[in-house]
């Protein structure tokens, strides 16, 4: 099981060549073996991409202009997968799957849908159908389509309150074949569901795991009795981490993929995924 970083993560360690070379070297030394990348970050993008990305504060910098390939290679690091965006897929798909390849890596992965009402069952018909074409198409080309969760999947189809969620309806309207998952568990947890469930659910379909902790970084009296939950290092939060863990191994997935959200120890990157290597060491082997 490969154990990566994602890409999102670095956009403020990575302002020029030496500063990536140094943050490549420092995730290979804490025992990670790959990056998952993100296509806006691997070619020059629009300002309004980078814009929005920074306010969500997670900007992406200048890594577009980069050998990422040379770069990785250097490191000593594999690629576990590349994100992209449907829009991307549909207008080149084998432009796409020659990019993954490229990189060595056979898995595109689409990272959920902007502006989209996943509460609309024609709307997640549609999107089950273009899935279902696209992944087909991407695997004619030697490469796997993955559907990466966001909380938003948890919607109930048609607001019904006895109804299905979202994600189950794209479980169950697309092939195995053509379409399989990557599964962030921290927001299925954030939006109330029970994670380790959905692991089990999709069982086979499981290929990637997004891993993240969630907790609190609050020193000092609350000034409430109620804390904002955030992302944490690894083992530092209140995820049930070793269940999820067990259920991955079982599942056989490829690669376990470390993301978190800005809420970074000493709001360093490195540092944070430092320490959440040591979890990974001690779990996963």
């Amino acid at each position: 099981m490969k154990k990566s970083v994602q890409q999102i993560m670095l956009g403020t360690v990575t302002k020029n060549e030496n500063e990536t070379r140094q943050t490549l070297a420092s995730i290979r030394a804490a025992g990670y073996d790959s990056l998952e990348l993100n296509g806006f970050m691997i070619r020059p993008t629009s300002f309004l991409v980078r814009a929005m990305t920074k306010a969500a504060g997670m900007p992406v910098g200048k890594g577009g202009n980069y050998d990422w390939k040379g770069l990785l290679q250097e490191a000593g690091l594999t690629v576990s997968g590349v994100h992209e965006d449907l829009g991307s897929i549909k207008r080149d798909p084998a432009g796409i799957a020659k990019e993954a390849q490229d990189f060595g890596t056979d898995f595109v992965i689409i990272t959920g849908m902007y502006r989209f009402d996943y509460s609309d069952e024609e709307a997640l018909s549609s999107l089950a159908s273009d899935l279902n074409q696209y992944g087909r198409e991407l695997k004619a080309h030697g490469v796997h389509l993955l559907y990466h969760n966001h909380n938003c999947e948890l919607r109930k189809v048609g607001n019904k309150r006895q109804g299905i969620t979202a994600y189950e309806y794209l479980i169950d309207h697309t092939d195995p074949e053509a379409v399989n998952f990557e599964f962030d568990s921290y927001w299925f947890t954030e939006g109330g569901a029970d994670a380790a469930s959905w692991m089990r659910k999709l069982g086979s379909r499981l290929k990637l795991w997004h891993i993240n902790d969630r907790g609190t970084r609050l020193t000092g009296p609350s000034m409430t009795p109620i804390l904002k939950s955030d992302s944490m290092e690894l083992g530092f939060g209140n995820m049930p981490l070793d269940t999820l863990s067990a259920i991955a191994k079982e599942a056989g997935i490829e690669a376990v993929v470390l993301e978190s959200h800005k809420n970074w120890v000493d709001k360093d990157p490195v540092k944070s995924l430092t320490l959440s290597a040591e979890y990974l060491k001690r779990t996963l082997g």
